[in-house]
């Protein structure tokens, strides 16, 4: 069987709602965002594995029409009342588990879920006439580094035409040093770590079994603790790259909320 190629993006979702609000600090990150998806062929599908949702095993939303989860606290009224209105592609959620299952993976299906801001606020800048099915897949609670690169790996396997597979979360995730100066200490720290991870995700210089163990020890690369207390918006790119195995094709650098973070991409993987 001939395996359809996919293209797969690690990409920052920003705060909670504030991309959508023209914030000044998300502007790099919008015009990124769109920029990126007006190079990409028009997907038939779109796979979104965030940060916003972890699971005891990998859980595929599978409903028709899922609604909007606002998994955000004190922003103005009418970021409550987005819509995204998209379909689900429970035909995709099938596959999903179904290529999940035959690699061993426990795996589960859930329609009643709606999709977090992980999903719709970058859905919303990227593709805003909702005209694309989308399936979210959550993070495995525990975010065993390891876990998740296979968690990728058994996903490469998936045979769906012309999918786009976002990884949703963010490079730099420290909510207390977003609202701290960018001291010589913060920025040492946050621009280490986002070199560090720009050259694991593209040196051509590493073989793939060097790029996976500096996945798995990714807590050992400069500025990382401090970059990510918790690791669950750091965990979707070790998903993508289990996935891709292969250096990336594209990196883009940019400041959001005041930091630098990193995109980056493989394509026809």
């Amino acid at each position: 069987m001939t395996i359809h190629q996919k293209t797969i993006a690690y990409i920052a979702h920003g705060g909670g709602p504030m991309p959508l609000l023209g914030d000044a600090s998300h502007a790099e990150m919008v015009t990124e965002l769109q920029a990126l998806a007006g190079r990409l062929a028009k997907p038939s599908a779109i796979l979104v594995i965030s940060a916003h949702w972890e699971e005891k095993v990998p859980t595929i939303t599978a409903g028709a029409h899922p609604s909007l989860i606002y998994d955000y606290y004190g922003f103005p009224a009418e970021t409550y009342e987005l819509t995204y209105p998209a379909p689900g592609e429970p035909k995709l959620a099938q596959e999903i588990y179904d290529c999940l299952k035959s690699s061993g993976v426990d795996a589960k299906l859930d329609t009643q879920r709606g999709w977090d801001h992980g999903v719709f606020v970058p859905l919303m800048l990227m593709y805003p006439d909702a005209s694309i099915p989308v399936v979210e897949l959550s993070l495995v609670a525990g975010l065993d580094a390891t876990q998740h690169v296979d968690l990728g790996a058994a996903l490469a396997e998936l045979d769906y035409d012309n999918l786009l597979v976002i990884g949703s979360g963010f490079s730099f995730h420290n909510m207390r040093a977003f609202g701290a100066p960018n001291t010589g200490v913060v920025k040492e720290q946050n621009e280490a770590f986002d070199v560090w991870l720009q050259e694991t995700c593209s040196s051509t210089q590493l073989d793939e079994a060097q790029r996976t163990q500096r996945f798995i020890e990714w807590n050992q690369a400069p500025g990382a603790q401090f970059c990510h207390p918790r690791e669950e918006h750091l965990m979707p790119v070790h998903i993508c790259y289990g996935m891709a195995q292969k250096p990336s094709d594209f990196v883009v650098s940019l400041q959001v909320l005041g930091k630098q973070a990193s995109m980056v991409g493989w394509e026809n993987v």
